[in-house]
């Protein structure tokens, strides 16, 4: 009897360790698209946020040899980015954020072709070029949103080149993994791009795809940083001995941010549906010369601070005791990032929201009179503000704003600064920016 019940016991062990050892096997083949799609993220985003930077500094270059140079250097680099996406890939458009969210939706056997349109290499090289071309320009665009499209597309086309016999591996997964790990690259911020996928890209429960996600955005980051060293995107603002009080002042910029923002990408999508109806071709190529010749004349009277991402104007009143902008640089952002996104290049707008959050509340500090500390709250307040008003995901804009900054002890004014604006945002559109432009992508595939 003793040896019968030895002999199930140990056929028994056999068994589990034999179902043990399978799922092991099966989870590590599983987990390798993801690390190698993650390792191949880092590496291109690293090498797209060179180039990207090379660009800007081409258009600092230009601007301070002669501001006249604009007149001709923006409308030709204008032109040039916008044939590249319409000649190669024509949903490489845009900021890249709506196209991976379209995707996502349309991840099922019958979408295959229209997601291709959306997530390829055709769409990684054009989307690179394209925003860099524009950059060099001083076009008022960022490179986050086009890293998320292109991370998106890199796992999206390491899933297709898997075999046959190689374990599936879930599509709209890969590409939600894929989203995280370009945010969390682009802005060095891995608790963003979690809390982004979370947040923006799906309603799922995090725990269908959660090691995939945490282990991507390391890899990712990772991956960055062997490259560009431990930065943090905008450094270490002195957010130190803040009054009582800054609350209400967070509050007013909270609202104006988040109003602003909101009828931004409102006259946006009508400017968009405007170009759209046009049909004569010189009608268009019209549109984008008065794009790029306003974005010249805003550089040309307005100077530097209002050409390109705006990088240069956060860290400049973050760090310095030039603290205030003008009146007319908040308009002058948003200004240039309407025309700009609507000339139909490639860039996204994640950079210049945040730029033109901080400069409306730099304005409103130096309004108020506020110490360089409080100020520096305002500014950081304005970018989650006017982020959480373009994306409608305001805890992600509370995480990047925060991560960017490490400036954990502020995370209630963020969060306060975040809520508000969504809630302001809410009167102007129901629906994110986002969500409208996926819907357009969406019709505008099935039409095809």
């Amino acid at each position: 009897m003793t040896s019968i019940i030895r002999f199930i016991r140990s056929r028994l062990k056999h068994y589990f360790d034999k179902i043990r050892n399978e799922r092991i096997k099966m989870g590590i083949l599983q987990a390798i698209p993801f690390w190698t799609a993650s390792l191949v993220t880092g590496l291109i985003a690293v090498l797209y946020t060179k180039i990207f930077g090379f660009a800007e500094q081409g258009a600092a270059y230009f601007f301070h040899l002669s501001p006249w140079l604009l007149f001709i250097i923006t409308p030709a680099c204008f032109f040039l980015s916008v044939w590249i996406v319409k000649r190669f890939a024509p949903y490489a458009r845009g900021s890249g954020i709506p196209q991976v969210v379209a995707a996502i939706e349309l991840s099922n056997p019958k979408g295959t072709d229209k997601v291709n349109r959306l997530l390829s290499i055709p769409v990684v090289i054009v989307k690179i070029i394209s925003s860099s071309i524009l950059a060099l320009g001083g076009g008022i665009i960022g490179r986050e949103g086009p890293t998320i499209q292109i991370a998106g597309s890199i796992f999206r086309k390491i899933n297709q080149w898997l075999p046959e016999w190689w374990p599936k591996v879930s599509k709209k997964n890969m590409i939600m993994t894929g989203a995280a790990a370009g945010l969390a690259a682009a802005f060095n911020t891995p608790l963003g791009g979690i809390v982004f996928a979370m947040e923006e890209l799906t309603k799922t429960h995090i725990s269908f795809y959660k090691t995939a996600i945490f282990t991507a955005v390391i890899i990712a980051g990772i991956t960055a940083q062997a490259f560009l060293g431990p930065y943090l995107y905008l450094g270490y603002p002195d957010v130190s001995n803040l009054s009582v009080f800054v609350f209400f002042a967070v509050v007013i910029v909270a609202v104006v941010a988040g109003l602003s923002a909101s009828i931004m990408c409102k006259l946006i999508l009508k400017m968009l549906r405007w170009k759209n109806s046009l049909q004569n071709k010189w009608k268009i190529a019209s549109y984008i010369l008065i794009c790029s010749l306003i974005v010249a004349t805003m550089a040309f009277f307005g100077g530097e601070d209002v050409m390109n991402s705006g990088k240069g104007l956060m860290t400049h009143i973050l760090f310095t005791s030039d603290k205030y902008v003008h009146w007319y640089t908040p308009l002058l952002r948003i200004t240039g990032s309407v025309v700009t996104f609507t000339s139909g290049a490639a860039g996204g707008v994640f950079a210049p929201a945040l730029t033109a959050g901080a400069s409306i509340g730099s304005l409103f500090s130096g309004w108020m009179e506020l110490s360089a500390t409080n100020t520096n709250l305002l500014i950081l307040a304005g970018m989650v503000a006017f982020l959480t008003g373009v994306t409608r995901s305001p805890f992600t804009s509370a995480i990047l704003v925060l991560e960017m900054t490490d400036s954990h002890h502020i995370i209630f004014h963020l969060m306060l600064a975040a809520m508000t604006a969504n809630l302001c945002a809410f009167f102007i559109d129901r629906h994110s920016f986002y969500d409208v432009l996926k819907r357009q992508y969406i019709r505008e595939l099935h039409k095809e």
